[in-house]
């Protein structure tokens, strides 16, 4: 569903936030031409995907026309359970046309959905090694219903499709233009927190390892805020972006917590462990609550502001790094490990959670900067905007960079 292009907007349809932005090759160099963030309009994008397609177009279209994008095609990614189904296959290594028999019947016996009628695609790594008897091969399948309804929320918004892509592929895009030489060989998590979910994405060299989505996100720990704190959400989510801090003390010293052994767990099982889901009915039972971690010892005494605003959100960090640490067992179980974790998406801005994950997990934590690599001309964008959004734009940045493979 791809062509060549020359320059993409790359959109991001957020259940929070819709953000965009355009991307130009100049030679073989791409830059960010145009960026722009705007609310998602409410009760019309969720966990599941798309509900409302000509509002969403709508409010697309008025964000286009306020950031100064001019392009006409969108590359636009396939989000939410009921939109796509994402998965990495490690298959016998054959020939193109061995293959694409091999991909036709794992497609068919794997679509999810209720919708027979599906679009699928996939896409081969070639293998590591000369004579190497396995590939990796990442493979995407939507409902032929969803791809349509973009079609005509893109129509709504005055623009047509160049591609349709998914999230984890546009995610490798900004690793391979900001961080290939300085992580060549390297097998990192990106851990995109998003306002609903929680991507959980394993790379080396471009490659996608591992993808995994998890309902944990920047509203419940909003929410968490405002039970904990007795505020309203708007007020919580105020608190969250201007007060809310995870106190150094949150983190425990390597040679405790995270050190303990943990039984292997495989995310992708179908008897997988309970975990809390904020979208189950309220008569469904749900495991309790984590508890959450003793402050070390030896750690400074924090303000007492900080740490009563930090306890009323402990339960939700602690179910975050819970699910960051069941991925990366997983992954170590099957023979691999994990050099960083990158954290992006706006979630990652709350302070202080790079270096909470990193003193529990024991793992080099770092912020992404999706805007590393490429240069940034975007004449009605504010430059404060941009500073402070930025881990906000990485899958539409991820989206643009279609332009430049």
């Amino acid at each position: 569903m791809a062509k060549k292009l020359s320059s993409a907007i790359g959109v991001d349809l957020g259940s929070r936030y819709i953000k965009v932005a355009e991307v130009k090759l100049q030679g073989r160099q791409p830059v960010v031409t145009a960026l722009g963030i705007a609310e998602t309009p409410e009760g019309t994008i969720d966990h599941m995907g798309v509900h409302d397609p000509k509002t969403v177009g709508s409010a697309l279209k008025q964000l286009l026309t306020s950031s100064g994008c001019t392009s006409t095609d969108v590359v636009l990614s396939l989000a939410g359970q009921g939109s796509v189904l994402v998965r990495t296959l490690e298959v016998p290594t054959m020939n193109d046309g061995e293959l694409k028999q091999h991909m036709d019947w794992e497609i068919t016996r794997n679509i999810p959905f209720s919708e027979s009628t599906v679009v699928s695609d996939y896409k081969a790594f070639p293998p590591d090694q000369p004579g190497a008897t396995n590939m990796d091969v990442v493979m995407a399948i939507a409902p032929q219903s969803v791809v349509d309804m973009m079609v005509d929320l893109l129509k709504a918004a005055g623009k047509k499709a160049g591609a349709f892509d998914v999230e984890p592929l546009g995610l490798a895009r900004c690793l391979k233009v900001g961080y290939d030489a300085e992580l060549a060989g390297q097998t990192v998590c990106v851990v995109e927190v998003g306002h609903k979910t929680t991507a959980i994405n394993i790379y080396k060299d471009g490659r996608l390892l591992m993808p995994r989505q998890v309902p944990v996100g920047g509203e419940m720990i909003t929410r968490s805020l405002a039970d904990g704190l007795a505020v309203g959400l708007d007020e919580a989510e105020d608190i969250k972006r201007s007060r809310a801090r995870i106190p150094a003390s949150a983190s425990q010293p390597a040679g405790t917590a995270a050190t303990q052994s943990f039984a292997a767990y495989n995310p992708f099982a179908d008897a997988a462990p309970a975990a809390y889901n904020p979208f189950a009915p309220d008569d469904q039972p749900v495991a309790p609550a984590p508890e959450v971690p003793a402050p070390a010892a030896s750690a400074p005494a924090e303000d007492p502001e900080t740490l009563r605003i930090y306890s009323a959100m402990a339960p939700i960090l602690e179910e975050l790094m819970q699910e960051v640490r069941r991925s990366v067992d997983y992954f170590r179980s099957k023979g691999g490990d994990i050099d960083q974790i990158l954290l992006t998406g706006g979630g990652s801005k709350l302070k202080g959670l790079d270096s909470y994950l990193a003193g529990i997990l024991g793992i080099n934590v770092r912020l992404m900067d999706p805007l590393q690599g490429v240069s940034v001309s975007a004449k009605k964008a504010d430059p404060a905007m941009i500073n402070d959004a930025r881990q906000d734009f990485v899958v539409a940045v991820g989206n643009g960079l279609h332009v430049a493979f």
